[in-house]
């Protein structure tokens, strides 16, 4: 294999994260700023707040499955350029929003075409990115999504600080047309002719060919995961209020993106140098073990240190998920890949939020994150039993499966 194959930094990957980037930042910025302005523009309550993020989870998960399959039928390159214009249509159409029904459709499209752009664009990104340096290129790739959720939430309040309802539409407008522009001049250079082909012959729709098996697994466990996550984005700043300490709330979201960032590259050449396994324990006893930390805080900075482990947890064990699903699939579903493990993830992401919520409120928030803490560790159950003892390492994995992939 030549040297220039072994690049991860191309200039096409150096775009396709860029615009990823604005796209996930348009989405940060949107799910900080929007439940306010329901709320201050459009006179909604506290459960039309919620829904704001409910509804464009939902809309996410009812097309995901299809996503992936349109990635490897249609082409990385298609479907993200339709899923980014639909995205960058839906960001204008809130100006025309006067009323909270219309706003909330708006919500559920833009959730759909975020679901199609973002299995597109991950895929895309994937097989940029070398065989054998798959999980530090893709470490890199999220890289990007962490910067957006330490920017987006702080950027989404400072633009709604004035309640200036066309700043925050004109903002969120053109950073998805950013994210739309970068795509452009990229071209899918991972599609053979034998792959078009094969894809072509499939005119028959087949529900297997919405989910791809060798990637269920590994995103059960990321359903897990999201699962355990869902309760620290939606109950952190009452927690953190009702322990009165309430001024750390915002800094605990910088230090977890923060951890993210920093070990992001040291965790994917981790993850090709070593077995997945070196990854994955130790980052679930951070996880879990920062959130049992957090539901026994009672200073801020007890508060500040459990997202220090939750961090570097969850830092490292996203992006080896994400990867392991698409080097355990074969090279021509690595979108059917994408999109079964980003439906599992959102699902754990909406089920984990309803049913923390309901913990809450029947307990307390401490009680909640015990629980979350407890589901997060009694996932290494999971993760020995349906990856770990059934499948070689990845070691094993990239020394026979390189010549097959490539």
């Amino acid at each position: 294999m030549s040297e220039e194959r072994q690049k991860i930094w191309t200039k096409d990957f150096v775009i396709i994260c860029l615009s990823s980037f604005f796209m996930f930042l348009t989405f940060y910025v949107s799910a900080t700023a929007f439940p306010l302005y329901l709320r201050d523009s459009l006179s909604g309550n506290a459960q039309q707040m919620g829904l704001v993020i409910t509804i464009y989870v939902i809309g996410g998960v009812l097309i995901r499955p299809f996503s992936g399959l349109w990635v490897d039928r249609f082409g990385k390159k298609n479907l993200a350029l339709i899923g980014m214009i639909i995205f960058s249509l839906a960001c204008i159409s809130y100006f025309g929003a006067k009323g909270i029904v219309l706003f909330l459709f708006i919500r559920f499209v833009h959730g759909m075409s975020y679901a199609v752009a973002s299995t597109a664009t991950n895929t895309l990104a994937a097989t940029m990115i070398p065989y054998t340096r798959k999980g530090e290129g893709m470490g890199y790739f999220s890289m990007f999504m962490s910067i957006a959720m330490v920017i987006g939430p702080a950027l989404g309040l400072l633009l709604w600080k004035d309640q200036n309802r066309m700043l925050l539409l004109a903002a969120i407008s053109v950073i998805a047309f950013i994210s739309l522009l970068l795509v452009l001049p990229l071209k899918d250079k991972s599609r053979s002719k034998e792959d078009k082909k094969q894809l072509a012959s499939q005119n028959k729709f087949h529900i297997k060919d919405i989910f791809e098996t060798k990637a269920l697994p590994i995103s059960i466990v990321g359903f897990i995961l999201a699962f355990s996550y869902s309760p620290i984005a939606g109950f952190m700043a009452p927690f953190t209020s009702e322990i009165h300490h309430s001024e750390v709330a915002g800094t605990f979201f910088i230090v977890f993106a923060i951890m993210i960032v920093i070990f992001r590259p040291l965790v994917g050449k981790l993850f090709d140098k070593y077995s997945e396994h070196y990854l994955y324990y130790p980052g679930i006893i951070l996880f879990g073990g920062g959130l049992l930390l957090l539901s026994h805080a009672h200073s801020g900075a007890t508060v500040l240190i459990s997202g220090v482990f939750m961090g570097i947890g969850f830092g490292a064990l996203f992006p080896c998920f994400q990867a392991l699903a698409m080097k355990l699939s074969p090279a021509h579903r690595t979108g059917a890949a994408n999109g079964t493990f980003f439906l599992l993830f959102d699902l754990g992401y909406g089920v984990g939020s309803y049913v923390m919520g309901s913990i809450s409120s029947h307990t307390n928030y401490r009680t909640m994150f015990t629980v979350a803490g407890i589901v997060a560790l009694a996932s290494i159950v999971f993760y020995y039993f349906i990856h770990h003892k059934r499948l070689e390492p990845m070691n094993g994995i990239n020394q026979t499966s390189t010549e097959v992939v490539e």
